[in-house]
């Protein structure tokens, strides 16, 4: 019976314990990242699949976006659903984090856009592996792979699914990032230079710029630990600065 109570006792304890590690991760939504001042935060247009701005579900009592809770410490999030001249008129930074396909006249607009001095980042995932609970073919589901239509091939770049799923990582500029199965990028041109094994390509567009980068699984942040959650959504962060620039 002694054996029996100290058995519970001890496994109680390691439940308790346990519960509140994952309280505290739970708690821990929002990486540790300096703040812009807000008349400091310029307009950064987001189009994407990714439950960044709404949740999944749509729901008010879902976790707000850990990715989210750092973008608008430095800028002022504008979500657009397409990449046509109306929704770029009149900025010039723009993430395409895994956007869903683009109407052909969008991306002829948005090529305009790039090469009259926009800029944007792509995360183009070949492989997405973040998870769902919508049905395949659901069109509030992440767009599963990259869609691209021939806009890359149209800046000189060509993007490659990985040879192998699973876990990766990759330095960038001394930062570590973990993600899953990311893909690997091919310069086609003269104009884009494919840097960090092929994860990232960065392409000089008439007088604009575009980063493209060959994943979007390391956003997936919010089931993470620290200190990859705060390495990942700095590596997104970093990139955009470098754009801003």
């Amino acid at each position: 019976m002694t054996r029996r109570r100290l058995l519970a006792g001890g496994l109680g304890a390691l439940f308790v314990a346990g519960a509140l590690i994952a309280g505290a991760a739970l708690r821990d939504r929002s990486p540790a990242l300096p703040a812009r001042p807000p008349s400091e935060r310029s307009e950064l247009l987001l189009l994407s699949s990714l439950p960044i701005v709404f949740p999944e579900d749509f729901s008010l009592n879902s976790e707000r976006s850990p990715v989210l809770a750092v973008l608008e410490k430095q800028y002022r999030i504008v979500p657009i659903s397409v990449a046509d001249s109306k929704s770029l008129s009149g900025h010039d930074l723009l993430l395409m984090a895994q956007p869903r396909a683009q109407p052909a006249e969008a991306l002829v607009e948005l090529d305009r856009w790039v090469r009259g001095g926009g800029r944007v980042a792509v995360l183009a995932d070949p492989v997405l592996e973040w998870p769902s609970q919508r049905p395949l073919g659901d069109v509030l589901r992440p767009a599963m792979a990259f869609a691209d239509t021939g806009l890359l091939g149209h800046w000189g770049l060509r993007l490659d699914a990985p040879e192998l799923l699973g876990p990766a990582s990759f330095e960038v500029e001394g930062k570590l990032v973990h993600t899953l199965s990311p893909g690997s990028l091919v310069a086609t041109g003269r104009n884009c230079k494919v840097e960090a094994g092929r994860l990232i390509a960065r392409c000089d567009v008439g007088r604009g710029e575009a980063t493209v980068i060959a994943d979007a699984d390391f956003l997936d942040v919010a089931r993470r630990r620290e200190p990859t959650r705060t390495s990942n959504v700095r590596f997104l962060a970093d990139q955009l600065q470098r754009l801003r620039r």
